[in-house]
């Protein structure tokens, strides 16, 4: 039997620490990648079924999934890629 890696995309949050004079400018340094991560909160949320592999790049593999019942629309949800690796 084939064994398959498969990529998923999956939220997560993490705390930052830094230092601002208001919370728009924390937010800013933040986004510039100047905020220091705190030690062991990056916490799982859920899976992010609104990203995943576009439907149109492999067009028998979304209607094989939605013959199995996958809601399958513009994207595959969730995955981000697949590679059979035996």
């Amino acid at each position: 039997m084939p064994a398959f890696q498969i990529e998923q995309y999956e939220l997560h949050v993490i705390k930052y620490r830094v230092t601002a004079r208001t919370e728009a400018q924390a937010i800013v340094k933040v986004l510039n990648d100047e905020a220091e991560p705190v030690d062991g909160s990056l916490e799982y949320v859920e899976v992010a079924e609104d990203f995943g592999m576009p439907a149109d790049d492999d067009q028998q593999l979304a209607r094989q999934l939605r013959k199995l019942g996958v809601q399958v629309d513009e994207v595959i949800p969730s995955i981000r890629s697949v590679e059979r690796v035996k």
